[in-house]
């Protein structure tokens, strides 16, 4: 059986909260969104240098890159 609740409960048990901790609850869901967002963001800052390091990718000025992404 899985350990995680139906999204549906989780809202129902949120609801039955307080105020405070509603608020309380969405600072935690923002700050741990936040955290993810920046572990994605260093695997893809990473991934891309790991990329550029075994030639994968060059450098490009701008104009090129214009022209290459409307082609």
């Amino acid at each position: 059986m899985p350990d995680t609740a139906p999204f549906a409960e989780v809202l129902e048990a949120a609801g039955k909260l307080t105020l405070p901790e509603q608020e309380a609850l969405l600072d935690i869901l923002r700050r741990r969104l936040i955290e993810l967002r920046r572990a994605e963001l260093v695997k893809d800052v990473q991934d891309a240098g790991r990329e550029f390091e075994a030639g994968g990718c060059r450098p490009v000025d701008p104009g090129e890159l214009t022209k290459e992404v409307l082609s």
